[in-house]
């Protein structure tokens, strides 16, 4: 294989229609989901409108008994499962949620569709989840809920976050979207804040055929009012009749039956499918250790990783190149892999806080910003522009369990690049921009 980077002209590591399918497809549907999904078919029973029974039902219990949660309700999208958490805490509009400045911006969507004023907080640069010092310098007389997400699968700095809003009497609600199965003290993720959502994303790494989403808490109460808020504000608890009195105006996040099934198959394949891509994921990072500027993801001793997304970040002054801008690095290192075949792209492009969406506080005519919350204030995201500005992320191709090999040659053609940095660095050292280099 030629040593010369793809870019200018060398062979590709990873050449175009060498990756066999079965290796980085996913999820992975085996007869289990077509059994599944059949199952739903010939039954005719394809939503729920109780839960005393059905694929619903079971998926609530499996889940619950995954985790180690009293409860478990099931609904229709990872977002919903935001909204309808807060919803159940009763929390009034116009008050404020802390929310981290790096993240997917359904975990700010969810809050804002309920009327809270979402307030970003930066990230640890080592973790990439929320500071527990930043949070605790957001917390104002409004505040009222912490939302937590476990980035990329890592847990968060629970300890810190429990006795933080714990001091401060807040609602603290795990966004546990990306973390299916990891475990921080001992304890899955799901069990660590008053209430946790899940997402069944179809990219997730525990999938539906499609969206879904999971709501646990050990609160019975809190449980009781996500049900409520599920189905047009019905009790609907026991299997009891549906009476069709609407106790809450709500409306309709219900999880459909074949969803249910296919991801209750799934379930049955989770630890497995954590042990294999824990086994790949290590080997691939163990080829890739040592390498000047490469800074790899680091796990805590007191947790585990679920692996849901691979983030990888450039220091060019470990490189021994201080003066070249690590936007420019990243560009160029971006461009070089993805030209030897390796699916690298960024995860977000900016600070949440940064979205066009949240900038101009466009929708709900104003609102919540109007209703009272701290809507002038002017924080800055240090850490989290860091992190965004000089890092690519791997998605999707490792959660296969057999996508070991796929890995390996990912590392290959990462050390094949870094092989190559000499002819890199004049180049990103002349960029006056990083988005001169086109991808």
């Amino acid at each position: 294989m030629s040593d010369k980077l793809a870019m200018f002209g060398g062979t590709r590591v990873i050449g175009k229609g060498s990756v066999p399918p079965e290796q980085i497809r996913w999820p992975v549907i085996t007869d289990a989901e077509h059994e599944a999904t059949r199952r739903v078919l010939d039954s005719g029973q394809f939503t729920s409108n109780s839960t005393g029974g059905g694929e619903v039902a079971a998926l609530e219990a499996e889940w619950a008994e995954f985790v180690g949660a009293p409860h478990c309700a099931a609904v229709v999208n990872g977002t919903a499962a935001i909204e309808l958490a807060i919803a159940a805490a009763g929390i009034e509009p116009g008050a404020e949620i802390l929310v981290p400045a790096l993240s997917f911006i359904a975990s700010a969507v969810g809050a804002v569709q309920r009327m809270l004023v979402p307030v970003f907080v930066d990230i640890d640069p080592v973790t990439y989840n929320m500071s527990p010092e930043a949070a605790a310098a957001a917390i104002t007389s409004r505040t009222r809920a912490v939302l937590v997400v476990h980035l990329h699968g890592l847990p968060a700095d629970m300890a810190e976050l429990r006795a933080l809003a714990d001091r401060h009497d807040l609602l603290l609600i795990e966004d546990a979207a990306q973390s299916h199965g990891a475990t921080y003290q001992g304890r899955r993720t799901g069990t660590l804040g008053d209430i946790a959502t899940f997402s069944l994303n179809v990219v997730k790494n525990l999938p539906t055929c499609g969206e879904g989403g999971l709501i646990t808490t050990a609160d019975p109460e809190l449980h009781r009012k996500v049900v409520l808020h599920r189905q047009f504000g019905e009790d609907l608890r026991g299997g009891r009749d549906r009476d069709y009195v609407s106790r809450v105006l709500a409306g309709n996040a219900k999880l459909s039956a074949i969803q249910a099934a296919f991801a209750r198959a799934q379930l049955t394949r989770l630890p497995e499918y954590d042990a294999a891509r824990k086994h790949n994921i290590e080997t691939m990072l163990a080829a890739l250790a040592g390498l000047p500027g490469l800074v790899l993801p680091v796990v805590p001793p007191d947790r585990t990783h679920a692996w849901h997304i691979l983030r990888f970040r450039f220091d060019p002054t470990a490189m021994g190149h201080p003066d070249v801008h690590p936007g420019a690095l990243r560009s160029i290192v971006h461009r070089a892999l993805r030209a030897e075949g390796v699916p690298v792209q960024p995860y977000q492009l900016v600070p949440l806080p940064m979205q066009e969406a949240f900038r101009t506080r466009a929708g709900f005519g104003g609102y919540p910003w109007k209703l009272g919350g701290d809507a002038d204030r002017q924080d800055s995201y240090p850490q989290t522009t860091a992190v965004i500005e000089s890092s690519l992320t791997l998605q999707r191709w490792h959660l296969n369990p057999h996508s070991g090999p796929v890995l390996l040659r990912c590392a290959e053609a990462i050390r094949k690049v870094w092989d190559n940095l000499d002819t890199l660095i004049p180049i990103a050292r002349s960029l006056d921009h990083p988005a001169k280099v086109a991808v």
